[in-house]
């Protein structure tokens, strides 16, 4: 089953099996997901050996009717194009500055079936990386070879969670490459849907304790990163 087939039936599933009484014409959310792959292939730009940067704040401009009958839809139909771009990404090896945003807008000069992408210009210069954990929608930066996770007060990241252990998981960073390490938690620690008690961490990798979500990223430092901590 290709991408595109993947993406169609991930959204099938978000509108409770509409789609084909949906979208019969105009912009197909397909192309959408086509078209968002396409303009972050065409912005990235390779800032190191092994970094490559792409745009993460995404603008889809569609005519009034398709902006309306898509936007209509809900977050459902973000969500879908979200995962499937970050899923584009991580293939490729892209990373982003900031959280991926997409938003859906309507530009009257468009006629239905039309689309045009707005990201901004990715700069190819050199580029300071800077690790941080995803938790919650908060950033938390790691500054040290190890970052403890759990919901005890001496964690170095404190998650408000009953599902997790005390100290749960840490975060071993050399300055170059990430690992995560389970510490032997009640329930376990999962990356990528996969359990594991410890694992080569990835730009992208999705940790799950308990019911916390930590998405481990590499954010490109250009000073405006905000510095939090403490609790999730």
């Amino acid at each position: 089953m290709g991408l595109l087939d993947s993406f169609e039936r991930g959204l099938e599933r978000a509108v409770n099996g509409a789609f084909a009484k949906t979208f019969r014409s105009g912009v197909q959310p397909v192309e959408i997901a086509a078209a968002v792959r396409s303009e972050l292939d065409t912005r990235a730009a390779v800032v190191s050996r092994d970094r490559i940067l792409a745009p993460h704040n995404l603008t889809v401009w569609l005519s009034r009717g398709d902006a309306e009958r898509l936007i209509g839809i809900g977050d459902a139909l973000l969500e879908e194009l979200l995962t499937d771009a970050a899923r584009h990404a991580r293939a490729q090896g892209y990373t982003f500055t900031g959280p991926l945003t997409i938003s859906l807008e309507a530009d009257d000069d468009l006629s239905d079936g039309m689309l045009r992408i707005d990201a901004g210009q990715v700069t190819r210069r050199n580029v300071s990386w800077k690790p941080v954990l995803e938790i919650n929608g908060v950033q938390h930066p790691i500054t040290r070879s190890r970052t403890v996770v759990g919901r005890g007060s001496d964690a170095d990241i404190t998650v408000q969670d009953s599902g997790t252990s005390r100290r749960h998981v840490e975060i071993l960073w050399d300055g170059s490459n990430a690992q995560v390490h389970d510490l032997g938690s009640t329930n376990g620690s999962t990356l990528d849907g996969q359990r594991i008690s410890q694992a080569a961490l990835e730009p992208g990798g999705v940790i799950v304790i308990g019911r916390t979500r930590i998405v481990f990223r590499l954010l490109a430092d250009d000073g405006d990163l905000a510095r939090t901590g403490g609790r999730a």
